[in-house]
């Protein structure tokens, strides 16, 4: 199975409030002694992450609310370029359906039998 990438610059618009997207991220690895390794401490990077899209975004700990930003797994928000994040995001793409299907998500009963129909090709 193949699968068309299409990128979306952030200049040109966002996905839609709360879908999960894979994000093109760059910034500068930290500075640090321990994490990351220290070969590439301070080295800029691009990388593509696993995030979601909020149009809002509440900092649990300042109460402060983040606009239009990328949320990855450990709730770390990012903002598009030109934002205030430490690591922005320069472009996003929906994440593709799932093999054999033209969803992105499959529950509860319904994902054995999803399952078993992609397995028996």
């Amino acid at each position: 199975m193949k699968t068309t990438i299409e990128w979306v610059s952030v200049k040109d618009g966002f996905p839609e409030d709360g879908y999960s997207v894979a994000a093109a991220v760059t910034g500068r690895y930290r500075v640090d002694h321990c994490d990351p390794p220290a070969e590439i401490s301070g080295l800029e990077f691009w990388v593509v992450l696993h995030m979601y899209f909020r149009r809002e975004h509440p900092v649990e700990e300042t109460g402060e609310i983040i606009e239009n930003c990328f949320v990855d797994a450990d709730y770390v928000p990012r903002q598009p370029l030109g934002g205030t994040t430490d690591e922005v995001v320069t472009h996003w793409t929906y994440l593709p359906t799932l093999p054999g299907t033209n969803t992105h998500h499959v529950l509860g009963d319904d994902v054995q039998p999803a399952l078993r129909a992609v397995s028996a090709d």
